[in-house]
Formats: structure tokens, sequence, C-alpha cells
């Protein structure tokens, strides 16, 4: 009943803010900004603690000032989120630009299957819509699913809308295994925190960081090739996506090769523009086994 209440109550709320022009969107994210970072201060320690692990050269002051620009983001990329349940597809491929589909056109031309591994960096929501749009493969997104019913029925809906299809999490073998042969992406968001008994460990960000290893199990398995999925920030509202190849022979890869060739290419990427990775992510709350 209470989740019931909650969506009926922000669903009009939503619809108005998705319907606004891109300009009033970000007035409105500004002051979620004012509400969220200085009001409330969501886990805002939990941020800064993230920052100053990650970026010990870095001065208090400059840990704030990043910081400040992450929330500005969050922000952004909330209202950006909610922006994607009413938009067409050309406005998704103006503000969220695919830039080189043809490596992946080529992948599908040889009739191959692909695991893409992103990371919670950049609008990785318009990137899913986006590529849908632009390339070839049938794309298949590993998702966990929301508690909350109501909402995670407009997530579903709002993510498959350009013809995505979700795969969610304690399904993923088995549903690669019903469509590895159809030329399809396989999707990973690779950056979650896994059980720290069956993670693959490195450093990361200066840290002992435990990663999934899956998506590199089921690449090695079926021999599909791999593909980092970079989603670039341009300006407010603007985004480039990149395809990087990692591997397109998994078979021969040593254990763990693939999943670390994918840590050092996120952590590249969120060193360069740190405050568009989700930092407010309780990452690191498991510490290495002994």
């Amino acid at each position: 009943m209470i989740q019931a209440l909650s969506y009926y109550i922000l669903l009009p709320f939503l619809y108005f803010i998705s319907l606004l022009p891109f300009r009033l969107l970000y007035l409105v994210s500004d002051f979620i900004f004012g509400i969220i970072y200085h009001l409330i201060g969501y886990r805002k320690n939990v941020v800064l603690n993230n920052l100053r692990k990650s970026f010990p050269q870095k001065t208090e002051i400059e840990i704030e000032q990043m910081c400040r620009k992450y929330y500005h983001y969050l922000c952004d990329l909330i209202v950006e989120v909610f922006k994607k349940i009413t938009m067409n597809s050309h406005t998704t491929l103006k503000h969220c630009q695919f830039m080189n589909a043809e490596l992946l056109d080529g992948i599908f031309e040889k009739n191959k299957s692909i695991i893409l591994l992103m990371g919670h960096y950049g609008n990785w929501e318009w990137a899913g819509s986006s590529f849908s749009l632009a390339c070839k493969h049938q794309l298949h997104v590993v998702y966990k699913p929301l508690s909350n019913q109501y909402f995670e029925a407009l997530m579903v809906k709002t993510r498959t809308m350009f013809g995505t299809k979700l795969i969610k999490m304690q399904n993923t073998f088995k549903d690669v295994l019903t469509y590895k042969d159809t030329k399809a992406a396989f999707a990973f968001i690779a950056d979650q925190m896994p059980s720290p008994q069956t993670a693959y460990w490195t450093q990361f960000l200066n840290q002992d960081t435990g990663l999934f290893t899956g998506a590199e199990k089921i690449a090695k398995k079926y021999d599909l090739p791999v593909v980092f999925i970079n989603i670039v920030r341009i300006k407010r509202g603007y985004y480039q996506i990149f395809a990087e190849l990692l591997t397109d022979t998994p078979k021969v890869t040593s254990d763990n090769e693939i999943i670390q060739k994918y840590a050092e290419r996120l952590e590249q990427e969120i060193i360069r523009m740190p405050e568009t990775w989700l930092w407010s992510h309780r990452r690191w709350k498991y510490p290495r086994p002994i």
C-alpha cells in the first residue's frame, strides 16, 4: 500500500519534470542540488571518504570542490533519468551520440554476439537507449530490479522503449545461453560490489577493490568479444559514447585479464572526469578477505 501510494503521488511530478524543456530541466536540477547538498547532505560523508581515499594526493579544499561538482552532476543525472520517460529517438540521439558504432557493426557482420562492460559513469540510462537506436546488435542489459514494484515497472518501461531487453541479475547465465547465438549485446555495469569471497580483487582508485567476474567467465566460455563502453559528458545534457575493443579472443586470455583491463580503463576515465562517477555508492564497504 505504501509503495503504491508513494508511486502515484510522485508520478505526476516525474512526468511534469520529463516534459520540461532542457533549459528548465536544469533549473530543477539546481534546486534539487540545494536540497540534497546543503540541506540534507545526502551521503556526503560517504562521498568525501571515497574521494579522500581515491585521491590521497588532493588537498582537503580540492576534495570539497570535487564533492560539490559530483553532487551537481548527480542532480543533473537524476533529472535526466526522469527526462528519459518522454524522450523520443531524435532527442535521445541528439543528446547521447554513439560515435563509433561501426566497430560493433563489424562484429555484427561476423555473426558474433558481444559482451559490453560499463561503469556507473556518465548517463548509463541514456546510453542504453542510444545503443539500441544506433547499433545493430539486440541489446540485453543485466540489471538488479528495484524493490518498489511500481517504480520497477516504470523503469522497465523507460529502459525498453527503444527495443532494449532486460535480464535480471539472477537470470544472467540462463538468458545469455538462450540468446548468445542471436547476435546479441549483453551489457554489464561491472563496477558494483560483489560478494568478497567470489570477487576478483585488485587495486582500483588506490584501494583494494572486488570486481564481478561473471561477464569474463561468460565471454571466455562462449568466445564472445568484449567491448568497453565509455560514456563521455561533453557538456550539460550532452554525451558521446565510444566503444573500445578489450579483446576479440577471450579464450586465450589469462584468468581475470579481461576484468583487469576493464578496471584500468574505467579508472582512467574516472581520474579524467571524476564528478561523473557514482561516488555516493558504498563501493568499498567490504575489506579484501585475508
